[in-house]
């Protein structure tokens, strides 16, 4: 665990360090009256991460104290959604209902200590009697009835003798208190409602005030942690309890700051009408904020973690940019994906001096990723390349197929344009070409210089699927309701051309399409005979680019010069365009790193100071383009407390193994506060990667042992459970370990 604890996490600390607790019990207790979105990941993140970072236990409960609203499919939906993060909660799933009987033993002892009472006001009157924040509310002549003549009363509503509304059961509290919440707040209402797990047998059921309280000293909670909208409800918390004289240790509550994400909306209700008005297709449709609709558009559990342990845990609301939770998931798919070819708007090229075929080699992953794969990629005299690889008139700067501009076929030979076809509207139907023998990707020895690559697919072999282009759903970053829905959050391509190879793999692979972005099979329409893929995520934030080009000669400057990656993008100037080729003709750093290094002056500048200390181009690129640019954004050059030496001492650290990526992110941030050199901080906090498997090998035993049901049903098949196992060594270690040598441990001892 990270020695910046979180306040949450001080918290805890504290009551166990002084004997308050022997052992931490936290919970997850959603309402099951919708599907969970981003924000119950958080939650989920926080309970089931701090019960496991202090050897305690999570409970999954589930609120069902409405059955107006409650379903069984979506107590399904929490439970996987818990699963599929990678969590397990303790024992059985537990529900408010399991407790009904004990509530309402203990709302009658309320009554019978004269701190509860049955109100017969009407809801217009109850709500004027509550009074203002500035006047004290008046209390109910129904107050004043008796505790033989409440009980009597609240029998009668617990048989369903009176219609919904007619009467409640309030808590005496103070109607003049300023936290108006405690003005003889409601325990109990009349609901006349089927309930999926209690039948017809209540025709009452306990507000969230009441139950949450007590179910969570009925199940010996410790730490109650809920968002922020809660705070003032916590005065009710603690009323209850000790107006009870229940017998310690008894749970205490905790807010945190609830996630709140702009161009996209959180609230149950919205996403109700979203769903029920089909205004999408259902709770997982892939462009809502849901778990089910991020994990059917491709996200990981991996990037929603690290998204939500970004972002941290803080006591004030705040409004997180979603650019922040799409940056999540292109760098977790970075790293992991294969990379394959597919043209969506497909234009035939006819090759008129290449007879016959081959299959050319073509790695999954380009040099700067240390993985090995690759697939041999037909090839033939009629291929296909994406409509906007072709100009007839380019603008300046462009840099594709051209009437006079060849260009290369990515892993293949350079082609040259020698004839348009069009057809009687004027429309170009195909491109007739010629390629250079001696040209082929590996072994050129044409000396024909190209300035760009470009993706195509064979005629003759590439398989046709259909590919869901996902934007965001609203179209303004603060949406208020169906106005500000995005038109064109959805498009979808019927006729895409893939590389066969692709179809060749398991439909639940996520693969990057050169050029377009992270895409993944759609799990519940693909088939074999019709391959569906939907975008998880382009190769960049093109949207704020979007934003901001809103003046028509801005939008022309866009058509030039591209780094052909996704969006509209600025030209380059000169002095960028020739950083940007030596950075990848020369330093192999990918398009991505070299657009962000070769536009920012600064960055480019503290880049090349960096190299002249440590000569790691790929590894120095990276830590730049991510760390050290999150810092010039607050800061001028010379307010940092780092230098390009350190950086380069940090990037030597990673290379050798001294450090993982993710502690050398933890050493970059004391770096970034303190100054300290890298191997300096590595040294007084023992942040040395763990390679060696018998120091590895007994925490992975002690693991396996303790979640031993998980064990079973990753043997039974649920390989997404192998994500679970490495990613709880991670942390036990502190991420410390080597993960290389994780995934081949953990690999072995689950055979």
């Amino acid at each position: 665990m990270s020695e910046h604890k979180d306040f949450l996490r001080t918290i805890v600390e504290k009551d166990l360090k002084s004997g308050k607790y022997n052992r931490i019990i936290t919970r997850f207790p959603p309402e099951p009256n919708g599907f969970p979105h981003i924000g119950h990941a958080k939650s989920i993140a926080i309970n089931f991460g701090i019960a496991r970072d202090y050897n305690g236990y999570c409970n999954l409960r589930m609120d069902d104290t409405n059955p107006t609203t409650e379903d069984t499919r979506y107590v399904e939906a929490l439970k996987d959604a818990v699963e599929w993060l990678g969590f397990a909660w303790n024992g059985d799933v537990r529900y408010t209902s399991d407790y009904f009987d004990k509530l309402y033993e203990w709302a009658i002892e309320l009554v019978k200590m004269g701190k509860a009472y049955v109100d017969s006001l009407d809801e217009e009157t109850m709500r004027e009697y509550r009074g203002t924040v500035t006047e004290a509310g008046r209390r109910s002549k129904y107050a004043e009835r008796s505790v033989e003549e409440n009980l009597d009363l609240l029998e009668r509503m617990k048989k369903g003798e009176f219609k919904d509304g007619e009467h409640v059961l309030r808590a005496k509290i103070d109607m003049g208190a300023a936290n108006m919440k405690m003005r003889d707040p409601l325990l109990y209402r009349i609901r006349h409602a089927y309930h999926y797990r209690a039948g017809d047998t209540w025709a009452i059921y306990p507000m969230y005030d009441f139950g949450h309280c007590l179910s969570d000293y009925i199940e010996g909670v410790t730490h109650s942690i809920c968002t922020l909208e809660f705070e003032n409800n916590r005065d009710i918390y603690d009323w209850i309890l000790e107006t009870l004289k229940l017998e310690p240790p008894r749970p205490y509550q905790h807010e945190f700051a609830r996630l709140g994400i702009n161009y996209t909306v959180m609230s149950k209700r919205k996403l109700l009408e979203l769903v029920e008005g089909k205004y999408v297709n259902g709770w997982d449709d892939p462009r809502l904020p849901t778990i089910a609709g991020l994990r059917r558009r491709g996200y990981t559990p991996e990037s929603i973690l690290n998204f939500c342990d970004t972002i941290g845990i803080a006591k004030a609301n705040s409004t997180v940019d979603v650019a922040q939770l799409e940056f999540c998931i292109r760098d977790d798919l970075n790293t992991k994906v294969p990379r394959v070819m597919c043209v969506l708007d497909p234009l035939k090229v006819t090759i008129a001096n290449y007879e016959g075929s081959e299959e050319l080699d073509a790695p999954y992953y380009p040099e700067d990723i240390p993985k090995e794969g690759s697939r041999k990629v037909p090839f033939s005299k009629e291929i296909y390349i994406e409509r906007e690889d072709f100009s007839e008139n380019p603008p300046k700067g462009y840099y594709r197929l051209t009437p006079e501009q060849p260009v290369r076929l990515r892993h293949g030979y350079i082609i040259t344009c020698k004839e348009i076809i069009k057809d009687t509207e004027g429309n170009i139907t195909e491109i007739i070409a010629e390629y250079h023998p001696n040209s082929k990707s590996g072994s050129d020895t044409s000396g024909i210089k190209v300035k760009s690559a470009i993706q195509w697919v064979d005629a003759a072999s590439a398989k046709k699927v259909e590919v869901r282009l996902y934007d965001r759903l609203y179209s303004c970053e603060n949406p208020e309701g169906l106005e500000d829905l995005n038109p064109d959050s959805l498009k979808i391509v019927k006729d895409a051309l893939i590389e066969p190879a692709v179809l060749l793999e398991k439909p639940d692979v996520r693969f990057q399409f050169e050029r377009q972005g992270y895409f993944f099979a759609d799990p519940i329409d693909y088939t074999d005979a019709n391959p569906v893929y939907n975008k998880i995520v382009g190769l960049k934030d093109s949207w704020n680019k979007k934003e901001t080009q809103k003046e028509p000669a801005t939008q022309a400057k866009a058509q030039t010069k591209k780094v052909q990656t996704e969006g509209e993008t600025l030209p380059m100037s000169e002095r960028e365009l020739a950083l940007f080729t030596k950075y990848t003709a020369e330093l192999k750093l990918n398009n991505m790193v070299a657009d962000i290094l070769a536009r920012d002056e600064k960055l480019s500048s503290f880049y090349e100071e960096a190299l002249l200390a440590n000569n790691a181009p790929v590894t120095i690129a990276n830590l730049v383009a991510n760390e050290v640019a999150r810092e010039f954004k607050e800061k001028e050059r010379d307010a940092l407390m780092f230098n390009g030496s350190q950086i380069a001492e940090l990037a030597k650290m990673i290379d050798n193994g001294t450090i993982s990526n993710k502690i050398a992110k933890e050493v970059f941030e004391e770096m970034a506060k303190s100054g300290e050199n890298p191997s300096k901080i590595v040294e007084t906090k023992g942040l040395v990667q763990i390679s060696d498997a018998a120091v590895l090998e007994p925490i992975i035993d002690e693991i396996i042992s303790k979640n031993q049901e998980n064990v079973e049903k990753f043997k039974a098949g649920n390989t997404k459970l192998f994500g679970f196992f490495v990613g709880q060594v991670l942390k036990a270690t502190d991420g410390k370990a080597n993960p290389q040598v994780v995934n081949e441990l953990v690999a072995q001892k689950l055979k």
